[in-house]
């Protein structure tokens, strides 16, 4: 038996879907040591959880990576049923995606798919200093009060890490959730799927505008169709298992052409759950992405709530690792991140229910609240009352803590744009007592932020590396700067 090597990082993630290298770029990006391994030989092929919200763009945009995602500023979007591409059309519904978003946020929607977006956050990762290992899988672990020690196994061999910390972005049936005993709850498995990635001309039975779902309602050939670009298409249909020959025949049947000839790219069976973890954190080992839980494809909440999941991790492992933080700072991932996961898998459930067919005039404003209006409530956050709604309308911000700090534009550009580092504080015009305090200040005179963050001239609102606001106050204490340091101190579990 050969010699087993030794090997230390920062924080080792097992791994390389969208939470994962996601992670592995945001830790990168603020200097941690990143080892990740990935059993797979390379990224996706699939276009899987296609479509970022404008939360998820923001979030890239924090790490410099949201431009070279494609982006839409409006059109629409259709939603077809049918029992075969080219037959009757049962019901359809068609959407604007121009709903005034430009209020929301300077992030403009993205329009990549999984398989555009693992090998971005891949090359980004690797630019930051992230090591990426694929190939290579997680063989077993353990941890004490200090860290995480790891077998791997990979071409050259097996080797030993030691890492602070361990995060399992290892997938809907996560080994490493699954090792600590973790359980799930929810509705479980809804069906079992076949995604098939084909290359054909279609344009004599599909429009190629506007982009549009079809959901077929087919005994044969139950599923969703769409197509990703030009001449390349999805098909999802509930199956078990199929083989190249069955592939061509159902796309055959759906496209009502007996004689077609489709080029079969990938085939991958996948099952359709709805299933949240009990727990996203056992000591020193966090879960993210479809390893704290799975939802349904409808409505793309997978994807976004994965690079939620990715950036949380990263701001708070990162200032726990260089002592700006205390440790318990991370219970407060748990403490946020699951119930988010909670609703999303809820959402996606009501649409799924409806198989894409839903109803127009509460559809916008379901999705702006789940993406932009949410809420956090943990110890992270110095909250000023009990109302128990978990989110509000984005478009009447209240600039409490907890909540997405409000987009307010400042001289063609956006407030938003000051966030993604660090801590910062965002003051009114009598706010230069605010300067002296050591953290990132700035003075805004507008009254348009005033109002949208819901403090005085001389008052301060607190902002995290992640865009929420921590902690607010009308007007200037006697000491702020000891204000502020109270603040931070019970906020960052210091």
């Amino acid at each position: 038996m050969g010699e087993v090597m030794s090997e230390r990082a920062s924080v080792l993630i097992v791994g390389a879907g969208l939470a994962g290298l996601g992670s592995a770029m945001f830790l990168a990006r603020r200097g941690v040591d990143v080892l990740l391994v990935e059993r797979r030989s390379g990224t996706s092929p699939f276009p899987r959880a296609v479509g970022q919200n404008q939360r998820t763009m923001e979030l890239l945009g924090f790490a410099g990576v949201a431009g070279d995602v494609p982006t839409t500023e409006h059109g629409e979007f259709r939603v077809r049923v049918a029992a075969t591409l080219p037959g009757p059309t049962f019901h359809e519904v068609i959407s604007e995606t121009d709903t005034g978003l430009g209020a929301l946020s300077p992030a403009l929607p993205g329009t990549a798919g999984q398989d555009e977006m693992e090998p971005l956050l891949r090359r980004r990762a690797e630019e930051f200093g992230a090591t990426l290992r694929f190939d290579t899988e997680l063989v077993s672990f353990s941890q004490d009060n200090d860290g995480v020690t790891a077998v791997i196994s990979g071409p050259d061999g097996r080797s030993e890490v030691r890492a602070d910390y361990l995060v399992a972005a290892d997938g809907a049936r996560s080994g490493v959730r699954e090792a600590l005993g973790i359980e799930r709850h929810g509705a479980g498995k809804l069906g079992q799927n076949v995604s098939i990635v084909f290359d054909a001309d279609l344009s004599d039975v599909v429009e190629p505008a506007p982009p549009t779902l079809h959901v077929l309602h087919n005994p044969d050939a139950n599923g969703v169709f769409i197509t990703i670009d030009g001449d390349r298409h999805l098909f999802s249909v509930n199956a078990e298992k199929l083989d190249d020959d069955q592939c061509v025949e159902l796309i055959r049947l759906i496209t009502e052409r007996p004689s077609l000839a489709p080029r079969i790219v990938a085939v991958m069976p996948w099952e359709m759950a709805a299933e949240v973890a009990d727990r996203l954190r056992v000591g020193r080992v966090l879960l993210a992405g479809d390893a704290a839980k799975v939802t349904p494809p409808s409505g793309g909440f997978g994807g976004n709530t994965a690079i939620g999941d990715a950036y949380d991790l990263a701001w708070k492992l990162a200032a726990v690792l260089d002592s700006t933080a205390g440790p318990g700072l991370l219970d407060s991932y748990d403490a946020e991140r699951r119930p988010i996961a909670e609703r999303v898998v809820a959402e996606a459930l009501r649409l799924a229910a409806n198989r894409g067919v839903t109803e127009e005039v509460s559809e916008a404003q379901r999705a702006v609240e789940l993406t932009l209006g949410f809420r956090y409530r943990s110890w992270a956050v110095v909250a000023e009352d009990d109302d128990p709604l978990d989110a509000e309308d984005p478009y009447r911000p209240s600039g409490r803590p907890g909540f997405r700090a409000p987009h307010v534009e400042l001289d063609g550009k956006s407030i938003v744009d000051l966030f993604g580092d660090g801590f910062v504080l965002l003051t009114g015009k009598d706010g230069l007592c605010w300067t002296d305090t050591g953290l990132p200040t700035h003075v805004i005179d507008s009254d348009e932020f005033l109002a949208r963050y819901g403090i005085g001239p001389s008052g301060a609102s607190l902002v995290r590396p992640d865009g929420v606001v921590a902690w607010r106050i009308v007007d200037a204490p006697s000491d702020p700067a000891q204000a502020l340091l109270d603040v931070l101190t019970s906020v960052l579990a210091r």
